[in-house]
């Protein structure tokens, strides 16, 4: 029996069994609590995007500075993913849920009253640990309580993200024509508000697989030993090194205000969010999984590769970057899809070795990107970006053999 027919309970809520028919909007509150939730919280992603050249001028920051905001972040997140797993089997994925909203909340609140660089860099540590209780946390939440199987309760997950992500830039450039700290601020409200829908519609459903002891911290370790596992999450890690070149670089090429680049990341994320919901599933059905995501990576390096020859013509950047969103979107959910099928493990134990993996890419890009710049000129971060993104693709794709079965997995259902 596959991972997607099982009863299983997983980080302390239980899988209800799927129902093909059910419609994808058609979820009990506890999903639509999580949902509202994991929007906020991938606010913080694109959040700081249209901010960034207002805080390194407000702050007599260098760019390379100012992209440590996602190093930071992704960095801490990277290490707690691997700890998030073993804390959820132990509290429960509610009160790890709400633990998540009351860090990202409280380290947003202090990043928006600091003075200075490195003290928003630190807040922004501390809200990416945060975000890592939630993130992983959320996604096996909407899995196991949605009705309809794996397959929708990752679109969902996705749309989340995907909402989360263009709202950020929007609220940000909108809140941020008043002051950088604006968007800090408006976060830290909003996750008061998440954490009392979570509170209120989700339940506490206690663990049977792991209520005596809880799962193992070394578990996301154990699990890497699955080759496909490991090859979807380096993957990941070089196509992050695309992503967050473009979240926390791109804007200080585009020549926009703060409004315009809000304007920019929202349509972008939009695309991202259309895409993951909509268009991923069907390519799932036409090409398979992992073809799919060979697919996308070769598009989105061919976007970078145009940025990073014609950098200096704002337009393009600009136009580049919104048909990037789409692509992304598909292959977001193209990837956690694979993941979840990836290995025989618990979805909370593969999804905290997946994380670990793809956010040290995360963590590593912007900081280099903004070094590159300073270092040669402002063609070479995305050119870069692009040969880790053909690297992504090799690597997924010279491993077809290893990773085939997820789309075996993915149409079992």
């Amino acid at each position: 029996m596959s991972t997607r027919e099982n009863l299983a309970v997983i980080n302390g809520t239980q899988t209800i069994p799927s129902q093909e028919k059910d419609s994808l909007l058609n979820q009990p509150k506890a999903v639509w609590a999580v949902f509202f939730a994991s929007i906020i919280a991938f606010m913080g992603l694109g959040l700081v995007d249209p901010i960034l050249s207002l805080i390194a001028e407000d702050l007599h920051a260098s760019q390379s500075q100012v992209t440590l905001l996602f190093t930071s972040y992704n960095g801490v997140m990277a290490i707690a993913a691997i700890i998030t797993g073993a804390i959820s089997s132990r509290i429960g994925a509610k009160w790890t849920l709400m633990c998540g909203t009351v860090i990202i909340a409280l380290f947003s609140a202090l990043g928006g009253l600091s003075n200075s660089i490195w003290a928003i860099v630190g807040w922004r540590a501390g809200w990416g640990f945060g975000n890592a209780l939630f993130v992983a946390t959320a996604l096996v939440a909407i899995i196991s309580l949605s009705k309809g199987g794996n397959a929708k309760a990752i679109i969902l997950y996705e749309a989340a993200i995907g909402l989360g992500i263009s709202v950020g830039p929007l609220l940000g450039g909108w809140l941020g024509g008043f002051s950088w700290r604006g968007p800090f601020l408006g976060v830290a409200f909003l996750m008061v508000i998440a954490f009392f829908a979570v509170l209120a519609f989700m339940p506490t459903i206690k663990s049977q697989t792991t209520a005596k002891q809880g799962t193992s911290f070394a578990e996301p370790f154990y699990a890497m030993k699955h080759r496909s596992l490991v090859v979807f999450g380096i993957g990941a890690a070089l196509y992050n090194f695309g992503f967050f070149t473009v979240l926390a670089y791109a804007p200080f090429v585009m020549g926009l205000d703060v409004h315009g680049l809000g304007y920019v990341f929202l349509t972008w994320g939009i695309f991202l969010a259309l895409t993951s919901v909509f268009t991923a599933p069907k390519l799932q059905q036409w090409m398979g999984t992992v073809k799919a995501m060979c697919l996308m990576f070769t598009l989105f390096a061919v976007l970078l590769l145009a940025i990073g020859i014609w950098t200096n013509i704002h337009w393009v950047p600009i136009v580049a970057v919104i048909l990037s969103g789409a692509v992304m979107g598909n292959n977001n959910t193209l990837v956690t899809t694979a993941v979840m099928n990836a290995a025989p493990v618990e979805r909370s134990t593969a999804s905290s070795a997946y994380n670990f993996l793809r956010f040290l890419g995360a963590a590593v890009a912007p900081y280099m990107a903004g070094k590159l710049a300073e270092r040669f000129n402002p063609h070479v971060p995305f050119i870069t970006a692009a040969v880790f993104v053909i690297f992504a693709g090799l690597i997924v794709g010279l491993n077809y053999h290893h990773i085939k079965h997820v789309d075996h997995v993915g149409s079992s259902h």
